[in-house]
Parts: structure tokens; C-alpha cells; sequence
């Protein structure tokens, strides 16, 4: 069985692990699934994961002690994850400092570039939707195809037009 499957089969006996393994980062997902199965396997002494997931669940003296062992890992994951927020948010605010006019406007650059290309794609995907209908169903699948690159220019938009809107409030009295 893969590490996912037995973090989900494990996610049972350990509160929180779901939010470490669930999202879009597979790979994320992927790491921590092992780290979970080898906190698993450590705690029963099984060499095997799904092995480790039956002797868990047969045992409440060793969901216990996987709950405490997983706990301890937890903290060294949101460790992890608020030094990597600490450096965003330096980066930040190192351009909000900036003297270079051009630094401090990335965001609405970025902003503007992905709204123009927005509509210039859906523009021209209508078009050939209306000039070509039986074309169509290819259209739409190819657009389809464009959804994890614009799933990543929308989410740093997005982070840049929450993070901007709290520096603007912050500086007004």
C-alpha cells in the first residue's frame, strides 16, 4: 500500500494529520505521508507501514503513543512552515522599503500583465469558439490543460493584492 493511503488509514488515530497531507502540493503531501509512516513503523517497531497501520489499530495503548510521537513531529513541521512564512514576509516587506519605484510596484505590475492576458486569452478562446463551434470540445479541453499555470498566477496575485491591501491599511491613521 502507498505512504498516502496508510497516512489517510492512519489519519483516524492522529487529529490534524489531514492538514499536512490534504491540498494541491502532491509532493508536499508525498514527504509528509512518509514522515507519518515512519513515525508509524518507529512507534510499533514494524518494518512495513501497512503493517504498522493494523498493529495501530488493533492496539489503543499504540494509537496513543502514535498520537504523542506524530504531535512531537507536528511541531517540527509548523516550525518549518512559519520560518518559510518569516522569509515571505521579510522579502515583503523589503519591497515595500525599497527606494526603487520599480520594487515597490512589481504587484500591480503583475496584476495588470495577468488581467491583460486574462482577457486576451478568454477573448481570443471565445472567438474561436464562435468561429469555429465544432472545434469546441478541443477548445475547452486545451484550456483545461492551462488551469495549473493559471492557478499559480492567480494565487500570487492573490497574495499580493491581500499582503498590498494590508500595507496600504497599516500606513493610513
Amino acid at each position: 500500500m502507498d505512504p498516502i493511503t496508510i497516512a489517510l488509514g492512519l489519519a483516524q488515530f492522529v487529529p490534524g494529520l489531514i492538514r499536512w497531507i490534504g491540498g494541491d502540493d502532491a509532493e508536499k503531501a508525498a514527504k509528509v505521508a512518509d514522515q507519518v509512516v515512519g513515525v508509524a513503523r518507529s512507534v510499533t517497531g514494524r518494518p512495513d507501514g501497512q503493517d504498522a497501520l493494523t498493529a495501530i489499530k488493533a492496539d489503543p495503548a499504540l494509537a496513543l503513543q502514535m498520537q504523542q510521537a506524530w504531535l512531537a513531529h507536528e511541531i517540527e513541521l509548523a516550525r518549518e512552515e512559519t520560518r518559510q512564512l518569516a522569509e515571505i514576509n521579510a522579502t515583503m516587506r523589503v519591497e515595500a522599503a525599497s527606494d526603487d519605484g520599480y520594487v515597490r510596484r512589481w504587484r500591480p505590475t503583475f496584476g495588470y500583465a495577468v488581467a491583460l492576458t486574462w482577457t486576451a486569452t478568454m477573448g481570443a478562446i471565445s472567438w474561436a469558439i464562435v468561429a469555429e463551434p465544432a472545434q469546441a470540445p478541443s477548445i475547452i479541453a486545451a484550456l483545461v490543460n492551462t488551469s495549473p499555470i493559471w492557478g499559480i498566477a492567480l494565487g500570487v496575485l492573490g497574495v499580493a493584492v491581500v499582503k498590498r491591501s494590508q500595507d496600504k491599511s497599516r500606513r493610513q491613521p
